[in-house]
């Protein structure tokens, strides 16, 4: 499944490749995407976001959880381009998240670098290790295992 090809993905791109959407789309851009292995997600931390009303007021800071789930979609949009067929039909769901830190919080203003990499295939379930970076400062770390799974919208 490795290519020496690295692409870039922009929003439109994402769009088409994963289903996520506002208020819960938490990548802007792919960059250095090595279908297969590796890619690295862009979030853009915007006081604008839904989650801040309520995840502090006085000092807002982005929850953990939904740095992990960054790091879910960004794996989820290089299963999509690894597998280079139409996954329309398909969902990319969590399995299971281990193994989660969090080192700094993540405040607005601040840019997310989220770097997945593939550790191991096996049939549908795809596990992955995830790191977040604001500027060269790890912010969180987890490992996580997801599966590609039908969408049964009946």
């Amino acid at each position: 499944m490795s290519s020496s090809k690295r692409i870039d993905m922009n929003i439109e791109d994402i769009l088409n490749n994963i289903p996520h959407r506002y208020p819960f789309l938490m990548i802007d851009r792919l960059t250095d995407v090595n279908p297969g292995e590796s890619a690295v997600g862009i979030k853009n931390v915007s006081i604008n976001e839904q989650f801040f009303q309520g995840h502090f007021p006085a000092k807002p800071v982005m929850p953990g959880v939904l740095i992990v789930e960054a790091m879910a979609q960004t794996a989820a949009a290089l299963v999509v381009v690894s597998l280079k067929e139409d996954l329309s039909s398909k969902l990319v769901y969590f399995m299971s998240i281990e193994n989660a830190r969090f080192r700094k919080p993540v405040v607005p203003g601040d840019t997310l670098n989220i770097i997945v990499n593939k550790k191991q295939v096996r049939g549908d379930v795809w596990k992955f290790s995830g790191e977040a970076f604001v500027g060269d400062k790890l912010v969180a770390e987890s490992l996580f295992t997801a599966m590609v799974a039908d969408n049964n919208e009946n």
